[in-house]
């Protein structure tokens, strides 16, 4: 009766097993022991589909926070759209080059553009920084859980070298294992004196009796396309190319491979974005004196001189309009020098003849903005294709990595489903079961007091005769 009642006071708590109380004799003597209700095979299971499903939501969080620099498509705010929106103001300005008011309307398109490449970067680098505070906040975890776990396994070995009841230790310490899942994939291996150990999904000893330092390499910072610090246990790297035994499933991993892998293959397409339409828009050497190609409408923080294939890190947080075509910017920036060129004063790149009617150089431009050019084939978008097919070519990259993280994310949720409910029919508290042990009980105990009762008046009944 009290093993049931202690059932019924745990039913609530999502880390309590039924307890089964056994009956033992020995020597003549008998006894209670209380048994914990348990399933190795279907807690092994349930700890790996926790596991796979807490890397999955966290790579999808990410990813989610990324897309948002593609937006709603009906607003045209992505860099995709806003290339294409510089492609059409281009187009009105070449059919009127003696338009001030289309070529306004062109420096504004190109600078939206360039302010989308801009935003874009600070928001992956916000996303990164993110993941970065997240990563340390679930190291920190791992290793308080694993502090509290030592206590717990300390508990459940000390306790059964004396035949304590250690099943409430138990119940903590599978809890703990549990909760350790959510963070890091692991592996959980019985050993003699009902002691274990914990390994990483990959191998790597995380609990051994005494538990394995777990630390985040914070001497390398988040440089712009670079991956950050690996993650260590025991000073051994469980994350980034140089570990020998990486991690392959917990939400530490979701998170490394949104700061490590999605932000940073992302961040290098808009870079490479970048550079095409630095390319694209750059001066040539009118004069055939093979003077070097120069920025044009399009600059960055190391023109003049065109960027290199593949793209610097960062490039699309420099990308800006030049201030030599920009009016507004108060410089002597002038409209004319997107039509006739030399922007930087040198005759030598100066396309036009001066008059308000010449138009070939911007029709150059459109042709430029429309002809296939080379990529960085490593980004996995392909090599060759135009300014445009790039951009949305980098935004359906962000989209196809998302969509398949919300599928992933609902097939394993669904797995854990299924897992977390037949462990929980094999060891959780059943309400209406234990009221009708307790139902039965009572019945048996009163059945035994009233028989010791009668024996009871039947002995004194004796003794009264004999007396």
């Amino acid at each position: 009766m009290a093993i049931v009642s202690r059932n019924t006071a745990g039913a609530s708590d999502p880390g309590y097993s039924r307890k089964i109380g056994a009956l033992i004799t020995t020597g003549g003597a008998a006894r209670v022991t209380v048994i914990r209700a348990s399933d190795r095979a279907l807690l092994n299971k349930m700890l790996e589909t926790t596991s796979d499903a807490a890397m999955q939501k966290s790579l999808l969080e990410g990813l989610q926070k990324l897309s948002q620099t593609i937006g709603d498509p009906e607003l045209d705010e992505s860099p995709a759209a806003r290339v294409g929106a510089l492609n059409d103001a281009l187009r009105q300005y070449a059919n009127a080059p003696d338009d001030n008011v289309l070529a306004r309307g062109f420096v504004k398109a190109a600078a939206d553009l360039a302010t989308s490449l801009n935003q874009a970067t600070a928001a992956i680098n916000a996303v990164r920084k993110e993941a970065q505070v997240q990563i340390t906040e679930s190291v920190s975890r791992i290793n308080d859980i694993l502090a509290k776990f030592k206590m717990a396994n300390d508990e459940v070995m000390s306790g059964s070298a004396l035949g304590r009841d250690v099943s409430d230790a138990l119940d903590t310490r599978d809890y703990l294992i549990a909760q350790l899942s959510e963070e890091i994939g692991i592996t959980v291996v019985p050993r003699a004196d009902n002691d274990i150990a914990l390994y990483t999904d990959s191998g790597v000893p995380l609990f051994d009796r005494l538990p394995r330092t777990v630390k985040y390499d914070a001497s390398v910072g988040l440089a712009p396309g670079k991956p950050g610090g690996a993650i260590l246990i025991d000073d051994v790297p469980v994350t980034g190319e140089q570990s020998p035994m990486p991690l392959s499933s917990g939400s530490l991993v979701g998170l490394v491979k949104v700061r490590d892998e999605a932000a940073v293959g992302y961040q290098r397409q808009l870079d490479e974005l970048a550079r095409g339409l630095i390319s694209a828009f750059a001066e040539v050497d009118k004069s055939g004196g093979g003077k070097p190609d120069l920025v044009g409408i399009f600059t960055y923080a190391g023109g003049p001189g065109i960027p290199t294939m593949p793209a610097a890190e960062g490039l699309a947080a420099q990308i800006r309009i030049n201030d030599a075509v920009d009016p507004s910017q108060g410089t002597g920036g002038k409209f004319e020098r997107i039509r006739d060129g030399g922007i930087y004063g040198d005759p030598d790149y100066t396309y036009g003849d001066g008059t308000a009617s010449f138009s070939t150089r911007l029709y150059q431009l459109v042709d430029a903005m429309g002809a296939d050019r080379g990529f960085d084939p490593g980004l996995g978008l392909g090599s060759t294709m135009t300014l445009h097919e790039f951009a949305s070519s980098s935004a359906g990259w962000v989209e196809a990595k998302r969509q398949d993280a919300s599928q992933q994310v609902a097939y394993r949720e669904t797995l854990l489903a299924q897992a977390s409910e037949a462990l929980s029919n094999a060891t959780d508290v059943n309400m209406d079961d234990e009221t009708a042990l307790m139902l039965q009980f009572e019945k048996s105990y009163s059945a035994s007091a009233k028989l010791i009762s009668v024996i009871n008046q039947m002995l004194q009944t004796l003794l009264n005769a004999v007396g």
